[in-house]
């Protein structure tokens, strides 16, 4: 029987360390923010609140388009201030969608 193995041969396993992991930036640095680093400004600082860019088409209905319009304004706040909006928003799509059901509808056929 043969007692050798396959695989690497001697001291291979020496090179196949894992590489070192990235080291941690340095308090105060941002390096994944544009232009570097930022003097006084922790790394675990929340990025300022930007826009998406998403594009919202109109539906059609004044009324929920008003609502979808007030998503918008997500852009501007911080992230703590999501919520209050999305659940105007949610509300708002609900009021809109049982609105359906209690306004009238076609007469009944004869």
């Amino acid at each position: 029987m043969n007692d050798s193995t396959a695989g690497p041969a001697d001291g291979a396993l020496d090179d196949a360390r894992p590489p070192a992991a990235d080291p941690a930036p340095a308090p105060g640095e941002r390096p994944w923010a544009e232009g570097g680093t930022e003097a006084g400004v922790s790394a675990l600082d929340p990025a300022p609140p930007a826009p998406l860019g998403v594009a919202r088409a109109d539906t059609g209905q004044p009324e929920v388009d008003a609502v979808l319009r007030r998503l918008a304004d997500v852009d501007h706040l911080a992230t703590e201030g999501h919520l209050e909006v999305y659940e105007e928003v949610h509300q708002g799509l609900r009021s809109a969608l049982t609105g359906l059901d209690t306004r009238p509808g076609p007469p009944p056929p004869r």
